[in-house]
C-alpha cells in the first residue's frame, strides 16, 4: 500500500480510499452487501494497508456507518474515518437535512452515535445547502471541531465559486476552512479540471474523488455494463453523462489498452486517476474482495504520457454532473 498526506492536514492516509456506500442492508438499495459480508470487506481493506473509510449518514439510512463503525471495533486509532451530512434522514423531520446549525449538530451526534465513536477525523458537507447562510454552515462546522466531534471538515460537489467563498468566508471569520474535496472526477467526467481541481491545488485541499470508475461503466465494456444488476438498477449513473460525448470510444480505449497491458479495465481506470497530481486518494465503492485487491494492485500501474493523451483524446465536455 502507498500513503499520501490528505492535502494541508498532516494525515497519513492510504492511496486508496474504502467508499462505504456499497454495504449497510440491501434493503436500501439492490446491490449493497449486508453487514456479514460488509464486516468481511473491511477486514480485508485493512489486511491490504487501507486505513481510509468513506461513508455518510444516508448510506443505508445509517446502516453503512454501523457496520462500519462495528468492524473498526478495537482498531478505531488506526483508522481515517469519513462521514458527511446533508440529505435528509428522516421524512417526517425538514431539520434532518440540510447545513442548518441544527441539522449539523443533531445529524453529527446521531453518526457517531451509530458508529460508537466519540469523533470523527473528517466531517463532510455532502452538497452544498443554497438554504442556509454559508456563514452560519461554516460557523457550525469550526464548533464541531472545536467541540472535538471532528478533526477536519470538508467539502463535496459543488460549483467552484461557492467553494471559494465557503473558504473566503472562514478566513474572514477566523474559522477552520475546507481541509478537503470530495468531487466527481473520472475518465468520463472531466470538468473539474476547469476549475475545482486547480482552486483545490492552489489551497492545498485534499482531493477525494467519487466514482473513479464511473460508477462501474468503466469496468466492463459497454454491453456487459448495461447487463448487470446496477447497470439496470443505479438511476443516479443514467443521470450522468457517462454515455455522451465520447464516453464510448473512451470506454473502448480503456478496454483496448487494459488488454495490451495484461490487466483489468477497472485497474487501468482507477490508475489514470491515480497519475493525476491533484488527487491523494479516489474513493473506491465494491461489492467484492476480489474488486477491492483489484484496485489495490492498480497502484502498480504504470502508465506512460503517450497512454494517458490516448485514454484522454476522445473526451468531450459534457453537461455538469454531481452537484445536486
Amino acid at each position: 500500500m502507498e500513503y499520501t498526506t490528505l492535502g494541508d492536514t498532516g494525515m497519513e492516509v492510504s492511496r486508496i480510499c474504502l467508499g462505504c456506500m456499497s454495504f449497510g442492508t440491501p434493503e436500501w438499495r439492490e446491490w449493497v452487501l449486508d453487514e456479514e459480508a460488509g464486516l468481511e470487506l473491511v477486514d480485508r481493506a485493512i489486511e491490504l494497508g487501507i486505513n481510509f473509510f468513506d461513508t455518510a449518514n444516508m448510506y443505508s439510512n445509517g446502516e453503512s456507518e454501523r457496520v462500519l463503525g462495528k468492524a473498526l471495533e478495537g482498531r478505531r486509532d488506526e483508522a481515517v474515518v469519513a462521514s458527511k451530512v446533508f440529505f435528509q434522514m428522516d421524512e417526517d423531520d425538514p431539520n434532518s437535512g440540510g447545513l442548518s446549525r441544527k441539522a449539523i449538530e443533531q445529524e453529527l451526534d446521531n453518526s457517531l452515535s451509530r458508529l460508537g465513536m466519540d469523533s470523527l477525523d473528517l466531517l463532510q458537507i455532502h452538497r452544498y445547502d443554497d438554504e442556509t447562510p454559508i456563514e452560519t454552515t461554516m460557523r457550525a462546522l469550526d464548533d464541531a471541531i472545536r467541540r472535538g466531534k471532528t478533526r477536519y471538515v470538508g467539502a463535496s460537489s459543488m460549483w467552484a465559486h461557492q467553494f471559494a467563498e465557503a473558504q473566503y468566508t472562514a478566513d474572514s471569520l477566523g474559522l477552520d476552512r475546507f481541509a478537503t474535496m470530495q468531487n466527481h472526477y473520472n475518465l468520463l467526467y472531466r470538468e473539474e479540471e476547469r476549475e475545482m481541481l486547480p482552486l483545490c491545488e492552489k489551497q492545498g485541499v485534499g482531493v477525494m474523488p467519487w466514482s473513479p470508475l464511473a460508477r462501474g461503466y468503466l469496468t466492463r465494456p459497454h454491453e456487459e455494463f448495461e447487463a448487470t444488476t446496477r447497470g439496470r438498477t443505479d438511476e443516479y449513473a443514467k443521470g450522468h453523462p457517462y454515455f455522451e460525448g465520447g464516453g464510448r470510444e473512451v470506454n473502448e480505449r480503456v478496454e483496448e489498452l487494459a488488454d495490451e497491458k495484461g490487466v483489468k479495465m477497472a485497474q487501468l481506470a482507477l490508475s489514470w486517476v491515480l497519475h493525476k497530481d491533484w488527487v491523494d486518494a479516489p474513493i473506491v465503492g465494491t461489492s467484492s474482495i476480489e474488486h477491492l485487491e483489484d484496485a489495490v494492485e492498480a497502484l502498480d500501474i504504470k502508465l506512460s504520457d503517450s497512454d494517458i493523451d490516448y485514454l484522454e483524446a476522445p473526451y468531450q465536455p459534457v453537461r455538469v454532473a454531481g452537484h445536486e
